[in-house]
């Protein structure tokens, strides 16, 4: 059996977020990229989620880059991985928590 997936409220924000941002700047076919992207790693993520190292900000979380633009950073305990943060890499990363 595989880990379970789960996502913060704050992650969920910060997806919508970011879903909002790409509406207002790109097409429909870039956000639809960004969402397959998305899927692709975190299938990744939920099927090796130690492949991506700890991070050296906040060490009890993994990081995952996603693009250019967005990093995922997550948890794992037990047989379930916490999604933490969809972060905006141009924003200031010492204000995650």
């Amino acid at each position: 059996m595989g880990y379970k997936l789960h996502w913060s409220e704050e992650a969920v924000a910060n997806l919508e977020g970011i879903l909002e941002s790409l509406s207002k700047n790109w097409t429909n076919r870039e956000i639809e990229n960004f969402k397959k992207i998305l899927g692709l790693q975190l299938d990744l993520i939920i099927k090796n989620p130690y492949m991506f190292p700890v991070s050296d900000h906040i060490p009890r979380l993994r990081k995952a880059v996603l693009s250019k633009q967005t990093t995922i950073f997550y948890e794992v305990k037990d047989k379930a991985i916490y999604l933490a943060y969809l972060h905006v890499n141009r924003k200031d990363i010492d204000n995650l928590r």
